[in-house]
């Protein structure tokens, strides 16, 4: 069968090439847009994706907001209150203020400081993230971080020693992240002190705690004993916090709605497209598989033949549509869009791809379903 179905595939080249572009096309925007999403959703939750979470499992912050991009103030002395709370090893304070920094060139733009103690740097940057200079260096006088590729939102390099104001207060660049970005603004990382210091950030005010938890305890337990203990704040698990963080800004912006909307529709078009496209192809040849029947095919084995050769169409598209999309990946990286696909996301393209071109085929299949093999010999 799978020769017959090959046979079938080249008996008319210029349709078959019509599907298998169909297909390409449809699963790269597919692909694209959810790769775009991915981006997204990682920048609306980097201010916990770019922490470290391997130390700072939880993160108090007040009890009314949602969004880890906008933290409230909590009083100070509740770093040993939750201390003494158990399941805590430790507490750590963590300041994120709105700031102005301003280069020699005079040009300016906001920024978020975000600030905790040396040497851990609980809030960042994760390690992983850096790509210039040591995290030890941000205890230097006047030291902050700042991102490689935020330099075209900054129109202005962002080397190693480079001298800066931030809120008229002279600071010096001591370390380049890479990709620790947020959404809707950049971040500058420093000391707890420091980030005070630049914003003018209370004293007896932190914006968030991270926590640490004694070895033995679950997450989850000790969350609940933080709740329990302390009124006005809530404990969350730091990836349910960054979770909760994406799920508000995705569904308060639209954005899911829109990405969403463009996949739904690529899928349709795709279906619809490829269907009409092998409906037309096997209306070409139908005396082929009238003559089919004829000799003594079945139905169903007609309707296999027909769905092997979309089957196949579906490996070739999606091949092509994953080579493209990779090619896109690399292409985009360099400006600072940093798409990765996980496993699940391929296999789910891939049933996409399934979907609909072996869906598409059901047109193909229901007319040629009616043909009678008769027919090939009348006139």
């Amino acid at each position: 069968m799978i020769v017959t179905a090959f046979k079938f595939i080249k008996y008319d080249k210029s349709k078959s090439i019509g599907v298998v572009l169909g297909i390409v096309i449809s699963i790269f925007l597919i692909g694209q847009q959810i790769g775009i999403l991915g981006f997204l959703t990682g920048l609306m939750g980097g201010i916990i994706q770019n922490s470290r979470q391997d130390i700072g499992k939880i993160w108090v912050i007040d009890n009314i907001t949602q969004n880890a991009n906008e933290l409230g103030k909590l009083d100070s002395r509740l770093l040993q209150e939750i201390r003494s709370i158990d399941g805590v090893e430790n507490t750590f304070a963590v300041v994120a203020a709105s700031s102005l920094v301003k280069f020699s060139n005079g040009k300016t733009s906001p920024v978020l400081i975000i600030g905790s103690e040396a040497p851990l740097f609980v809030a960042g940057p994760n390690p992983t993230k850096i790509n210039g200079g040591k995290l030890t260096d941000l205890a230097f006088d006047g030291a902050v971080s700042a991102e490689f590729f935020d330099q075209a939102i900054y129109d202005n390099t962002v080397e190693i020693g480079k001298r800066l104001e931030i809120n008229g207060k002279e600071a010096y660049i001591r370390l380049q992240t890479k990709n620790a970005r947020g959404f809707g603004g950049t971040f500058f990382y420093t000391t707890l002190s420091k980030a005070r210091y630049f914003s003018n950030f209370p004293e007896n005010k932190v914006s968030a705690i991270a926590v640490q938890i004694k070895k033995g305890y679950e997450v989850a337990n000790v969350v609940k004993n933080i709740n329990k203990s302390i009124y006005g704040i809530k404990a969350w698990d730091a990836e349910e916090l960054r979770q909760t963080t994406v799920s508000f800004i995705t569904v308060s912006s639209n954005i899911g709605t829109s990405i969403g909307s463009l996949v739904v529709f690529a899928i349709i078009s795709g279906f619809f497209i490829i269907g009409l496209t092998l409906y037309s192809a096997a209306l070409d040849r139908i005396k082929d598989y009238g003559t089919l029947k004829a000799i003594g095919a079945t139905d169903n084995y007609v309707r296999n033949l027909i769905l092997l050769q979309s089957f196949i169409f579906a490996l070739i598209g999606f091949c092509i549509a994953i080579l493209l999309l990779n090619g896109f990946k690399n292409g985009v990286a360099n400006a600072g869009l940093v798409i990765n696909y996980s496993p699940e996301e391929i296999v789910a393209l891939f049933f996409i791809t399934v979907f609909i071109s072996v869906g598409g085929s059901f047109f193909a299949i229901k007319k040629i379903n009616s043909v009678e093999p008769a027919s090939v010999f009348r006139g």
